[in-house]
């Protein structure tokens, strides 16, 4: 371990340390006493940790693995929106009929296996296929993001919202720099094992895109852990909020 990592974890326990002896800290770290609230700070971490590196990797594979321009490689992410925007019709009746330990475990399960779905993504593929892919993908994750940008809230008093409101955003904007970080360095970790020293092919993103889903897929044990009732009464009220810029990034 160098010395900015030491540093980095010395400042980390300290801060947990004064944020257990302080009225009020900026990241009230007490608030994960609240299932709710945990599984969907620490569940939506390790989830977008993993899918957080989609952004990254996608436009990368199309315009390194398959020579598109930055316009092609545009229009085709452009799926995801798509897919996400055909979502919000139906997220308030998923909810209510299914509720939200139901839905964030299976959906976190089905959305990583479209993310690992992508290592398919060679040429010769059908654009086809790789459109339909990223469009169900990013409506199954506008679903995940919607619910889990709703449960982080559903047992949260007004007294404490301003609090979980920060412990919320810097979760996220962690797991996006997880993720781009992690989607890096698992294609530099391909190149190295394949002894190459820069990417020339599709094939290089299949590890990563596999093993990011592995990791997005393991957020379902986090999230089924949680009551089975968990924000029943925010479920028959209102869909929740839909996925801040943040997630739309992401998605």
């Amino acid at each position: 371990m160098d010395r900015r990592n030491v540093l980095h974890s010395a400042a980390a326990f300290g801060y947990v340390v004064h944020a257990r002896h302080t009225p009020s800290p900026i990241l009230d770290l007490s608030l994960f006493k609240i299932p709710t609230l945990r599984a969907g700070v620490i569940g939506g971490f390790v989830y977008r940790g993993g899918i957080g590196a989609m952004p990254f990797l996608l436009p990368l594979l199309l315009q390194l693995g398959f020579n598109f321009n930055a316009f092609q490689a545009g229009l085709i992410t452009v799926a995801n929106v798509v897919g996400a925007m055909g979502m919000k019709t139906i997220i308030p009746r998923l909810l209510r009929r299914f509720g939200f330990r139901t839905i964030l475990t299976v959906n976190a399960l089905i959305s990583s296996v479209l993310v690992g779905a992508c290592a398919t993504f060679v040429p010769g593929v059908p654009l086809l296929w790789m459109l339909a892919v990223l469009a169900v993908g990013g409506f199954f994750r506008s679903l995940e993001y919607t619910s889990l940008n709703t449960i982080a809230y559903a047992d949260i008093d007004y007294a404490r919202m301003s609090r979980t409101t920060s412990l919320v955003a810097v979760g996220q904007q962690l797991s996006i720099a997880m993720g781009v970080a992690l989607g890096a360095s698992l294609v530099e970790a391909t190149l190295r094992f394949r002894g190459q020293t820069a990417i020339t092919s599709a094939t290089d993103f299949q590890p990563a895109w596999i093993i990011i889903a592995l990791i997005s897929a393991t957020s379902a044990i986090i999230f089924w852990r949680m009551p089975a009732d968990a924000g029943a009464e925010v479920a028959r009220r209102t869909p929740g909020p839909s996925p801040g810029p943040t997630d739309q990034k992401q998605g």
